[in-house]
């Protein structure tokens, strides 16, 4: 096993803002989980002695290699295990969730491939069997970001110093700039109907017209507050509403699984027709998994402009600015409402969910259209206000 060479100095800029910006600072009432595989330890451990600093509590979560993003089962459990065993998830993970305030989570994988080969309905129950847990951790304040491996190097076709130096940049970058630029499109999404998407199919030249409405909805800035590095403006379109047609031009890999060229037709709210040049089958499985991911749970812009360079991993693909990305499956619940966890709003919610404009889903996966030059984007509007890139944001034409 591999690890890059990061500087303590780096990892020391990089805890900081993900425990201080992110989290918005750890006091001693918190227990902050802390939540990766042993071959991100060189983060992991400089995050745990600041939470102890703080005079909080750490809560180490330790996953194992063939278990993606530290689901409640593994691979092996997807792959051998029968109903029973699989819906019997334990009580004690439940509480120890539970009794998190905060949760940091490092992604980065020794060996993707121990976690791949998985069928479509293994796939399917491994993520409905971790639903629970994941509703959970979006309960609390979390974050998640990226520790450059050998493995997920190799992923993106990349040497490790290169992949490491690219992940470090974009990871101890200030994200307040990202912030500025935000400010100017979230009044958009808050005060619009509808997001129209027009794309065009790279095989006939077909003009596509993707049409949602964000009335229900209210705008997200996510400048490192929830993810890290980020940038992206988003929000949760009326499940019910999607019509028309889209195509999906950047790689994504879900699972350890590329999946390219994504075509998808909506009716109703409801994907009624898909494909893929490459992975159809991964995306085949994303998409059967439930009722819910027949639908979009989000419509996002990419807004940062310091990745310039386009890696599969979705947690750096759909915030490349100059792209919009769409995720099957789950809504978001602060989309809806301020303080999900308060009474009124959680009333709201059910509300929400009972007229099928909130999406529940075991699935939230982004995917994402590249409306720079050479891509397949042509043009996004929210009501009739057109979206135009310049110097790598989305900003008003």
């Amino acid at each position: 096993m591999s690890n890059a060479n990061i500087s303590l100095a780096d990892l020391e800029t990089w805890a900081g803002y993900l425990l201080d910006h992110s989290l918005g600072g750890i006091t001693k009432e918190d227990r902050v989980m802390i939540k990766g595989e042993r071959t991100c330890w060189p983060l992991m451990e400089v995050l745990e002695r600041k939470v102890i600093e703080s005079g909080a509590l750490p809560d180490v979560l330790l996953v194992p290699p063939n278990n993606d993003r530290g689901r409640v089962w593994s691979a092996a459990m997807g792959r051998s295990a029968d109903a029973d065993q699989l819906t019997n998830t334990p009580d004690w993970l439940r509480a120890r969730y539970e009794s998190m305030t905060k949760y940091v989570e490092v992604l980065g994988a020794e060996d993707p491939t121990q976690y791949m080969g998985l069928s479509a309905e293994q796939g399917q129950a491994l993520a409905a069997a971790d639903r629970r847990f994941s509703d959970i951790r979006l309960s609390k304040s979390w974050v998640i970001t990226l520790f450059p491996t050998e493995g997920m190097a190799k992923t993106e076709g990349m040497d490790l110093e290169d992949y490491a130096e690219f992940i470090v940049r974009a990871s101890t970058a200030d994200p307040m700039p990202l912030k500025t630029a935000e400010e100017k499109l979230a009044p958009l999404f808050d005060e619009g109907q509808s997001v129209t998407v027009v794309t065009e199919h790279p095989n006939d030249r077909r003009e596509l017209v993707l049409k949602l409405n964000i009335t229900p909805s209210r705008g997200v800035m996510s400048y490192g507050l929830r993810n890290f590095p980020d940038g992206e403006v988003f929000t949760s379109p009326d499940a019910n509403s999607a019509e028309g047609e889209i195509f999906v031009d950047l790689p994504v890999n879900y699972g350890g699984n590329d999946i390219e060229g994504i075509y998808l037709r909506f009716e109703g709210g409801r994907i009624v027709e898909y494909s893929a040049d490459k992975g159809h089958s991964h995306l085949a499985a994303i998409i059967e998994t439930d009722e819910g991911s027949h639908r979009l749970g989000e419509v996002a812009l990419g807004m940062n402009p310091g990745l310039d360079r386009v890696l599969k991993h979705p947690l750096f693909v759909e915030k490349v600015g100059g792209t919009l990305h769409i995720a099957i499956g789950a809504s978001y619940e602060n989309c809806f409402v301020d303080d999900p966890g308060s009474d009124k709003s959680r009333e709201q919610l059910i509300e929400l969910e009972k007229a099928g404009q909130l999406n529940r889903s075991a699935q939230h996966v982004d995917i994402v259209t590249d409306f720079r030059p050479g891509g397949c984007g042509r043009s996004v509007h929210i009501d009739n206000t057109e979206l135009v890139i310049r110097n790598g944001y989305w900003t008003i034409a």
